[in-house]
Formats: structure tokens, sequence, C-alpha cells
């Protein structure tokens, strides 16, 4: 196997991760009717197009969304055969049974792409190196101090563009998270 095929894999994954994972949570849940089995299942996707490396698989800039459908819905109906059950799986503790809200992740995955726009033009525009270091505290696991030193600035002036950029996007999006529930 190349190591060029294998980065082109990787990086495919990530990319079918981030534009479609809400997706393929709704394809695996209609079926098997549980946050848990659905999240397993596509990890189990994820897993297997890393270790095959077929570049038949890849479609546009990701891999074929119809295979990746077909791959989840085999391996449910291969697990409920391996268990002898066809009934939907039911969660083994004690919690509420609460449905899967698809149409909230939908919205939080709306808010992400709004997110990630707003700071894209704050790049174009005069706001760019605040931006730019709040970008890296967000999608990076560093702390202040870890960014500061990586960046060459203090801990004080990182904080201070991070807080800046937070406010402006509150100010510009809708945050899904602050919608009043009727309940």
């Amino acid at each position: 196997m190349s190591e060029k095929l294998k980065n082109e894999t990787l990086k495919r994954l990530d990319i079918l991760h981030r534009n479609h994972y809400q997706w393929l949570l709704s394809v695996a849940f209609k079926v098997s009717k549980s946050k848990l089995v659905s999240e397993d299942l596509i990890q189990e996707l994820y897993i297997y197009l890393a270790e095959r490396n077929d570049k038949d698989l890849f479609y546009q800039n990701s891999f074929n969304l119809q295979y990746c459908r077909a791959f989840i819905l085999s391996r449910f109906y291969n697990l409920m055969k391996v268990e002898k059950r066809w009934l939907p799986i039911k969660e083994d503790y004690d919690e509420e049974d609460v449905p899967y809200d698809v149409e909230n992740d939908l919205r939080i995955e709306k808010a992400h792409k709004e997110l990630l726009r707003e700071l894209d033009e704050m790049k174009k525009k005069k706001g760019w190196s605040s931006a730019m270091i709040a970008e890296m505290y967000w999608f990076s696991n560093m702390t202040f101090d870890e960014l500061s030193s990586e960046i060459g600035i203090s801990k004080s002036t990182a904080f201070l563009n991070v807080k800046k950029v937070k406010q402006r996007l509150k100010e510009k999006l809708n945050n899904p998270f602050d919608e009043k529930r009727e309940d």
C-alpha cells in the first residue's frame, strides 16, 4: 500500500466525518433505533474504510455515500443475525428513553458551518489575526499557555483575541443552544 494512498484515505475520512456524519448517523439510527448502536456502526465504517484503503470507494472529495449507507445497513443486519434477534436494540442503562433528536443535530451542524463561514470572512478582513488565533484555540486541544508559546504572544493577548472573536460571533450568529424550548 502506498503512503500517498494512505494519506489520501485519511484526508477523505476526515472530510467524510466533517461533512456527512449527521447523514450517516440518521441512516444508522433509522434501522437501529439506538444512538449508541448508530455511533458504533459509523465507527466500524470509518475503521473499515481506513483499513481497506480502496481508491475505488472514493467519490469527489470524500467517499461514495451510497456505499457507506449499504455498509451500515449490511453491518447492522449481520449484527442482528449473530445476536439472533430482529427487534430494535434497547439501551442497557436505566435512563429515560428519549428519542434521538436528529433535527437538533442538524441545527447545530448548520450553526457550526455558519461559524466557519464567519471566521473565514473575518480572516479576509481586518480581524484576520484574531480569527486565526481563535480558530487555532478552538480546533486544537491547546491551552492558552500552549497556544501563546506556539505563536509567540502572551497568554493574555491570546485570551483577549479569542474573547473578542467570540463576542463578535455572538453578535452575528444565532446559537442553537440559546433557543428557548417549550415544554
